[in-house]
């Protein structure tokens, strides 16, 4: 299945997401968090996870079809993505907090699919399933972290995996270290998310 996937990822991704700011359209109504923009559609809640010691929006949850959507744009080198490294360090992640990973070539290129145990150091009884999906694109890497229904039901996974792909990052010029989390920041009205 690699023939369909470029060095940057998805061999569709520039025109079915997730998009560029370059390839957005500049027409829809986005909900401008910094570093990404979402599409607000129905029954779509959005909520912003910040730091507390620093005070800074380190991720964008989305929940959506009875399933949640963590998501989380880095910059990345101009050469290389940085999904297929940043697998290997999930997969490292979960097997030491006593999980199980596999992974699978899903809608959106290679995944993880995780049983994440709920209580860190837990006998392994209490776990939740969790996909951890990602893109390179253009300078960018979009990670996903799927939980809920989406996670193992194919329609509520089909609903979620479109709302990934309607994500549009915004990278922005300044230069960047690759990992660096590009800047998220509250939508720009009250009442707009």
């Amino acid at each position: 299945m690699t023939d369909d996937l470029t060095s940057d990822g998805l061999a569709d991704r520039a025109t079915a997401g997730p998009f560029d700011e370059a390839e957005a359209n500049p027409v829809r109504p986005y909900i401008d968090l910094g570093g990404i923009k979402i599409l607000p559609r129905e029954g779509l809640n959005l909520r912003l996870e910040v730091e507390e010691q620093t005070k800074r929006i380190v991720a964008v949850s989305l929940d959506y079809a009875d399933s949640s959507l963590q998501v989380q744009p880095f910059a990345a080198p101009r050469s290389t993505g940085l999904w297929e490294e940043t697998r290997a360090q999930i997969r490292e992640q979960v097997t030491q907090q006593g999980g199980r990973v596999e992974e699978r070539e899903g809608p959106l290129g290679p995944e993880l699919l995780a049983e994440v145990p709920t209580v860190a150091g837990a006998d392994g009884s209490a776990t939740r399933l969790a996909r951890f999906i990602g893109v390179d694109g253009p300078r960018w890497f979009l990670r996903g972290v799927i939980g809920g229904a989406a996670a193992s039901d194919l329609d509520a996974a089909a609903q979620v995996e479109d709302l990934f792909r309607s994500i549009v990052v915004v990278r922005g010029g300044t230069p960047m270290p690759p990992r660096d989390l590009i800047p998220l920041r509250m939508p720009a009205t009250p009442g707009s998310a």
